[in-house]
């Protein structure tokens, strides 16, 4: 059963208060929002496995929450999991997407490419940017769903198509022709260096701006490599990034940077010349345990770890790679997010990028609604998230100032010039008497809409305390006040999933009187906060709820809800399973046991097993479990191996299992 369990202090500042902007585009029901022109000036909201038609219908959403850009995950054909399940994680999974088939536009997890095409048309209309998340450097493992197209293009057979190196896997990340040439995680490297691949790349690239598309970042960049990097004798050149950076259309105008995560000879200064941009992983993780142990220092954070390299740079605080391998996701709340975002959108270099956590996701269940297709989680559109957007689209062009006021290093001051101020405070509640470069004159806190500053003779001064865990965002040129915006959703503890044959839904409604509900596209009527709706499983499996509504000036909002029946099976206490060993697996064999509510008996690789004979291991359940589902393995090794390769086996007592 998920949970949605948001703090008392978080919903407060989901509910109340008003939307900054400034004015410039032109959105729906009359309201206007000034996005930055240029996406480097900008936010940018990763909507991590949305599919096209849930960000076209949320650009009325993403404009109110001042994002002037949009990432999608990766919008190649690409291999269809498990049957086409559409779960983040278990009957499905979200890096399918990261695992091409083919260089053409559409998917079955995020839509055609006519409905991407008609997702960037609406967001012109915003003013809002699109970015295309793009795999280069390789295909899927499974090498018998790669399309004959892409094969032909690669020189006619895998062999050419791969690059030599790719029978390895990468053993030594300092090694650059072994980093750019060899396996990583599993997935077949492409030789990007032949010219027939890059025509046919190109010509991927060149549909998608055709289409409307911005900008890319492109996924794996460390592993293409850089002009002077050593190559396999193929006589190629390693020229890929200057004919993707410079061969395109409309090159000049394209947003694109590379994620280059730092360390063993990243070359990130290089990267930067070539691509243009790339991501600054470093600063993420100094600024994650920052946040963490609740010190915003400025020798903490101002630094962003770059070395001499130029700051064209996309800042985060998570990615999806952090949230989803590194433990982010059990480390950080998502009030500690919202802190840390206010940090790097106030700032002045670097462009933010906002990763969706998956809705309704906490500490305990990463994996929330567990949902491909649908919003994350409505953090991203919170006063918070909001009021520094905003904040970061009137300081263009000024300067940053970080300062701890009175040496406090648990309360961190961005000024902009003398134009405006964040202060972030991480815990206890402060007096406000300050030393400020802001000009003399009143401020009203953007996120609560109320709370007034007075700034005189350089001290700024409140009458009232700034709690901890939160956000005082100040500047008077530029603010435009817009009523708040409508948000529909469900109840705090609404389970997404059917134990029995109906689910009894509550719905919940802000700014605005009335809203609409449809099920599974069926009839759309009218709700009020509070009201309830009866759900039944659908034949398919998943019932879809949608929720539409409009504040009092016309804006828009959508939620889109996915609730599921799994397969209810139990496993009690004692029982015990059997695995053979292959011939070719390490013998240290672990099993790792989890079930689709979140559950899991261990982090990865699990529990070790134990040897009952020659290839033969057993596991014994120490608790009684509902619905496990089993992965078999030989440890977190770079060349470890797993069975199966994606979706857990059901448990199945007395069972032995063999790889097939």
């Amino acid at each position: 059963m998920y949970k949605r369990i948001l703090s008392a202090a978080l919903s407060a500042l989901l509910a109340t208060g008003t939307a900054a902007c400034f004015s410039g585009c032109q959105s729906s029901g009359g309201n206007t929002y000034k996005t930055a022109d240029k996406v480097q000036d900008g936010t940018i909201l990763q909507a991590f496995s949305w599919d096209f038609k849930t960000i076209k219908a949320s650009l009325p959403d993403i404009a109110a929450a001042g994002f002037s850009a949009v990432q999608t995950s990766p919008i190649n054909e690409c291999l269809e999991g498990e049957d086409g399940g559409m779960q983040l994680y278990g009957n499905g999974k979200w890096y399918y997407h990261y695992q091409p088939t083919d260089f053409k536009i559409g998917n079955y997890q995020l839509g055609t490419r006519e409905e991407f095409k008609e997702l960037c048309e609406e967001a012109d209309k915003y003013g809002i940017k699109i970015i295309v998340d793009i795999i280069a450097n390789h295909t899927t493992p499974q090498l018998d769903a790669v399309s004959k197209d892409l094969i032909e293009a690669g020189g006619g057979s895998f062999d050419t198509l791969f690059h030599k190196n790719n029978a390895k896997d990468i053993k030594d990340y300092s090694d650059r022709l072994m980093c750019t040439t060899a396996k990583m995680g599993g997935l077949p490297d492409i030789n990007t260096e032949r010219p027939s691949f890059q025509e046919y790349f190109i010509s991927f690239v060149n549909d998608c701006i055709a289409c409307g598309a911005d900008g890319f970042r492109y996924d794996t960049a460390k592993h293409i490599g850089l002009p002077d990097d050593p190559k396999e004798d193929d006589g190629f050149e390693n020229n890929f990034w200057k004919r993707v950076t410079k061969d395109i259309d409309k090159a000049d105008d394209m947003f694109i940077y590379g994620e280059v995560l730092q360390g063993n000879n990243d070359r990130i200064a290089d990267y930067i010349n070539e691509i243009g941009r790339t991501t600054s992983s470093s600063y993420g993780s100094k600024l994650r345990a920052a946040l963490m142990n609740n010190i915003v220092d400025t020798s903490s954070v101002k630094e962003y770890w770059l070395g001499s390299a130029p700051l064209n740079m996309v800042t985060w605080v998570e990615s999806h790679d952090n949230y989803i391998n590194d433990g982010t996701a059990f480390d950080l709340t998502n009030e500690q997010v919202l802190l840390g975002w206010s940090i790097i959108a106030a700032r002045k270099d670097g462009t933010p990028l906002f990763f969706s956590r998956p809705y309704n996701c906490t500490t305990e269940n990463i994996w929330g609604m567990n949902r491909i297709g649908a919003q994350g989680d409505d953090i991203y559109k919170s006063n918070i998230v909001s009021a520094v957007n905003f904040f970061r689209t009137a300081m263009i062009g000024e300067e940053e100032n970080l300062v701890n006021p009175n040496k406090d290093s648990s309360i961190l001051m961005i000024e902009r010039g003398k134009k405006g101020a964040v202060i972030v405070n991480m815990i206890g509640d402060k007096d406000v008497d300050y030393e400020t470069s802001l000009a003399d004159g009143k401020y009203v806190d953007r996120v609560d809409g109320k709370t007034e500053y007075t700034v005189k003779g350089g001290r700024l001064s409140c009458d009232s305390k700034i709690k901890g865990n939160s956000v005082v965002v100040l500047y008077n040129d530029g603010y435009t006040a817009h009523d708040a915006p409508a948000n529909a959703g469900v109840a705090k503890d609404t389970a997404f999933t059917f134990e029995n044959d109906s689910l009894d839904v509550t719905l919940t409604l802000e700014n605005a009187d009335e809203g609409q509900y449809s099920i599974s596209g069926g009839e759309s009527k009218s709700f009020k906060d509070g009201d309830k709706v009866t759900l039944k499983p659908s034949d398919n499996g998943t019932t879809i709820l949608e929720l539409t509504a409009e504040n009092k000036s016309g804006l828009k909002t959508y939620e889109k809800l996915a609730f599921y029946k799994p397969e209810i099976f139990e496993v009690e206490k004692g029982a015990k399973i059997y695995f053979e060993k292959p011939k070719d697996w390490d013998d240290d064999i672990n099993v790792y046991i989890y079930n689709e509510s979140g559950e899991q008996i261990a982090d990865w690789p699990g529990n070790a097993m134990t040897k009952e004979a020659d290839g033969k291991y057993s596991y014994t359940f120490e608790k009684d479990w509902i619905s496990p589902l089993v992965i078999f393995n030989d440890g977190d090794k770079i060349d470890s191996v797993q069975y199966p390769a994606d979706r857990g086996l059901k448990a199945e007592k007395d069972k032995t299992y063999n790889v097939e």
